[in-house]
Order: structure tokens, then sequence, then C-alpha cells
């Protein structure tokens, strides 16, 4: 058995990402609405606690290695007491690669217990080891990064570790997360960006990279309707999504996206790609306004998937709430099968269409 894992599997971006190549994985995932998630789309998962998942019935059986631990603990959107507690969390990783398993004597001096699952992806890596490894996580979690990978070339790793930026790669979005990228046979370097804030032009040497996708291009894209009320209200306008459906009306056309509700909440007109979506217990602050800045509707589920690069009919499962709080939480589809492109290997990949 040659198998994939994928930790903290969540909804499954990773997973669609790996399908567009043409493979597929094994997910653990502890929330049960993202594990009914995963079981809708298809993707083999478990439902499990990856912190306390004896590795060693994995053993010999696993090739390649995916991990995005929850991010709440470091993002910008939560408390971000995993600030506090990265010291604690190197400590882990260097007791982890000389042999000593000290987490349960560290984690009671946390601040946040989650901010330890950090360090799951390199214990699983080195008791398995994997041919290959991509890890995601946000930016604040670059420097746990950057020790994880100086530990995984001790054991005959290449790495890579940077931060991409979602737009880059298709995604209308401007998501910026931070990566580790490793291989035990052939070296890695990241994905080369297919997009650019502007177009460029072509050149002898190709052709230049396209603009970034804008909402209003990916909406547009979308199939299926949209009301301009949004989910579970009466009247507004319906329209199908597979036409350019904001040049319908022109106050449609006008519209921005607002994340947040403070004054300095980041906006984004419908022609630009989206900010970072992120939800958690907020949805109701990701909301559509006019021109003159009146709200007229939150984000929807169908919506927010889109911007996030899901196929639009992906069974999304839980509470609204909890659907929001998967697509906030998921890695791109886009982004990721970009990312795995330049790990898996290529007799893997010979003859599948990206």
């Amino acid at each position: 058995m040659n198998a994939i894992l994928d930790l903290f599997a969540g909804p499954g971006g990773w997973s669609q990402g790996l399908r567009a190549l043409g493979h597929r994985d094994f997910g653990m995932e502890l929330d049960a609405a993202a594990c009914q998630t995963r079981n809708a789309a298809g993707h083999a998962t478990v439902c499990t606690d990856v912190a306390s998942y004896p590795t060693t019935s994995l053993a010999g059986k696993v090739t390649g290695l995916i991990g995005s631990a929850p991010c709440q603990p470091f993002s910008a959107g939560g408390r971000r007491k995993g600030l506090d507690d990265a010291d604690l969390c190197h400590q882990v990783l260097h007791d982890l690669a000389h042999g000593r398993d000290t987490r349960d004597a560290i984690r009671p001096g946390l601040k946040d217990p989650r901010s330890l699952l950090v360090v799951e992806p390199l214990r699983y890596a080195l008791d398995l080891r994997p041919e290959w490894i991509a890890l995601e996580q946000v930016p604040a979690v670059l420097p746990l990064f950057d020790h994880t990978a100086h530990l995984l070339e001790a054991a005959g790793y290449a790495t890579w570790t940077g931060l991409l930026n979602a737009a880059d790669y298709g995604v209308p979005q401007t998501r910026r997360r931070a990566f580790l990228l490793a291989s035990r046979t052939q070296p890695v370097a990241p994905p080369a960006p297919t997009h650019a804030r502007d177009p460029e032009p072509d050149t002898l040497f190709g052709p230049g990279r396209a603009g970034w996708i804008s909402m209003a291009t990916a909406l547009g894209l979308a199939s299926g309707e949209v009301t301009t009320r949004g989910e579970h209200t009466t009247g507004g306008n319906k329209f199908t999504a597979d036409l350019p459906a904001w040049a319908l009306t022109g106050r449609a056309r006008s519209w921005t996206l607002r994340v947040g509700k403070r004054s300095a909440a980041t906006r984004r007109r419908l022609d630009d790609p989206a900010p970072t979506l992120l939800f958690a217990h907020a949805t109701a602050d990701v909301s559509w306004l006019d021109s003159d800045g009146t709200k007229m509707r939150q984000l929807t589920v169908a919506e927010a998937a889109v911007l996030q690069t899901f196929p639009t009919d992906y069974p999304w499962c839980g509470s609204r709430t909890k659907q929001f709080e998967q697509i906030g939480n998921a890695v791109p589809p886009r982004l990721a099968a970009a990312v795995l492109a330049t790990v898996v290997p290529a007799r893997l990949s010979a003859g599948v269409a990206a």
C-alpha cells in the first residue's frame, strides 16, 4: 500500500488538488462536519485526533504526507496565543528530531493547546519517512516551518519554505500562506506563478502570465443560480451564474466585498480578487456593500466556495456556520494542485492531465 496521508484534512482542499492531478489521499480529521463533507465528496477519511493517532500502524504505507494544522492559534483573525507558544513549539520540534517526545510534558504550559498541533507533521514525517511532504499554514508559522525544514534536511530531505499568494495561481483571492515542501527523491522549489496583478505580454520565451482573476469573473463563471438577497431570505432577483451575472444591473457591478465590520475592514471591488476569506464565528461580517457603502447582504456559502475554487456542487455538510468555517480553513484546491505538482514524483503523474 502506497498512500498519500492528509493530516488535518478538513473538507478536502488538498484532496481536490490531488484529484486534479489524478491522485487520491487518505485524510485524518477531527471535526465531524468536515468529515461528513469529505465523505460526501468521496474522499477517504477517518475521523480521529491526529495528535493521538499511533503512527506505528502506518509504517511502510505512506509515500506522501500533507498537513495543514489548525491555524487559529497563529491567525490574525484570532487571539494569536500561538505566538506566545512558539518557543515551546520550537522546543518540541527539537526534541522530536532527537528522539524525545515531550509533547505531554510541554502541553500544560501552552496558552492555546492547539498550538502544539503544528509539530505533528514532523512527528509523522520522522516516523513514516514519506517520499515527499507538503505543509501549509498562516504566515506567522513560517519560522516554525523553517525550523521543521532544517530538521528534515538533517533527515535527508531537500526542502523549500516560503510564502505564496493564492492569486498568483488562479485563485480569485489574495490569500497569503506559508508553505513547506520537502522530498527525499528530488530537488524542490515553489510552483511557478501562472497569474500576476497585471497581465503580462507574450515574449520570445513564451506567453506572459494572465492577470489575477477577479471575483466578478469567478462568480460569473459559476454554475447554478444566485439570488441578490442571499440565503434564507425571500424576494430579490435570481440570475444564472454561468453568464456574466454581475453585468445584469449597474448597481451590482459597483458592489464591494467587506471582510470584517470595523472601519478599517478590508474592502474589495468586484473587479478585484477577494481578500483572504476569514469566517469562524464572524460570517455576518463578510458582506456585499453597494456603491454608497450600504450593506446589501452577506456572502453566501456558494459564493465563498467558488472564491476558494471548490466545485460549485461541492457537498458541504453541517450548519451554515460550520460550512463557512470549513471553506475559510481549507487550502484552495487550485493552489493545492499547483503546489502538489512540484513534489509528487513525475513517475506518478506521467500521463495525467492537471
